[in-house]
């Protein structure tokens, strides 16, 4: 039995050996097992790498990165941490990106529906449609960080869908990832375009977000298939958001400027955002503590119930940030005289000489 955080090599017995290679079985902290192939040294290449020959021991921390058997510096606790690390900000930073996008949403579109209440002659304010396309290059530049982060990081695919002469797959888990980045990054692209195009037609904005978050549940669904079981339900209750954003966007195309599903997406896309970070708590430990029993049910019932304790954090935001845009509408109002807006009745300034001219009229007969 090998100590988890340990990379250890072994000789991999395999009944077809080649000559001039030798295969190594590399056993990483969380169960897995990845093959590596090494090319033996011969008289045409001497300073081919050979694990055995520079004599690094067996307990030595090991990494494969760019196809080659590598040491890593410092203990196997070191190198256990190296990998949790990268894994969990795997999902810190999409959830990241997700959860600012949501904030942001729950404070526009309140003081736009607001601004809009208060003024019915101005179906969509400018400042509000400038912000649709500063929002648009905002997700272009997330999305590319977020492409080149999955692909260039040391153990990433650095854009090798498959290599060698057996042509494996290299890091789909990376290519699903750049994937989804690609695709909200062609939903800032039309957001863009909807501004500065007039023929671009109305609604195709959200049609395009629509697809990305679709793109992204599916992605996702198809991305914990065989994994352990909390894995699995914990990855599944993201779906259950994502999909019901993708619907609620989709329905945005025919009811434009509805706040209620406006609302919903702010909701949606902070829960992705915060759920995404608790994905990467249970299962990567960043902070420390014993690791999750991911056989336990109880486990399971926890995390269910903590999906929806999310959910209610998410309402409790978009109420504060309602609250909050209601008060900077009618503070603003307030200070420059205008009237200010009634529980759902516009409140109208009144005639002064058409009233004086009525009460004339009444004193008259």
């Amino acid at each position: 039995m090998m100590d988890r955080g340990s990379f250890t090599s072994s000789k991999w017995t395999d009944p077809e050996f080649c000559p001039g290679e030798r295969r190594y079985r590399l056993h990483c902290w969380y169960g897995t097992r990845i093959k590596a192939t090494m090319k033996a040294p011969t008289t045409s290449d001497p300073a081919a790498p050979d694990v055995e020959d520079q004599g690094i021991p067996k307990e030595m921390p090991l990494v494969l990165i760019g196809g080659l058997v590598r040491k890593l510096p410092g203990s196997a606790g070191q190198s256990e941490e190296v990998v949790r690390m990268a894994n969990f900000k795997g999902h810190a930073l999409p959830g990241s990106f997700f959860l600012l996008f949501g904030l942001w949403w729950s404070v526009k579109y309140p003081l736009q529906y607001l601004s809009q209440k208060a003024n019915k002659k101005a179906s969509r304010i400018y400042c509000f449609q400038r912000a649709d396309a500063i929002e648009g290059g905002i997700k272009i530049t997330f999305a590319l960080i977020g492409m080149l982060a999955e692909q260039f990081v040391p153990d990433g695919p650095h854009l090798y869908l498959y290599s060698g002469e057996n042509r494996d797959w290299v890091k789909l888990m990376n290519w699903q990832h750049t994937t989804m980045y690609l695709f909200y990054g062609l939903s800032g692209v039309v957001d863009v375009l909807t501004y500065i195009s007039p023929v671009v037609p109305q609604g195709l904005d959200r049609l395009m977000l629509s697809v990305a978050v679709f793109v992204e549940g599916c992605l996702f669904y198809y991305h914990v298939l065989h994994r352990p079981m909390l894995d699995q339900h914990i990855h599944s209750l993201l779906l259950i958001v994502v999909f019901a954003g993708a619907c609620s966007t989709m329905l945005e195309i025919f009811l434009r400027d509805n706040i209620v599903l406006e609302m919903f997406r702010a909701g949606a896309t902070i829960v992705q955002g915060t759920w995404f970070w608790q994905i990467g708590v249970v299962l990567f430990q960043p902070f420390g503590g014993p690791a999750w029993d991911e056989k336990d049910h109880s486990n399971i019932m926890f995390l269910t119930m903590c999906f929806f304790w999310h959910w209610a954090a998410a309402v409790a935001i978009l109420a504060v940030n309602f609250a909050f845009a209601y008060w900077c509408i009618q503070r603003c109002r307030r200070g420059s005289g205008d009237p200010y807006i009634g529980l759902g009745v516009r409140q109208q300034k009144r005639d002064t000489s058409s009233q004086a001219a009525f009460l004339n009229g009444s004193d008259e007969e």
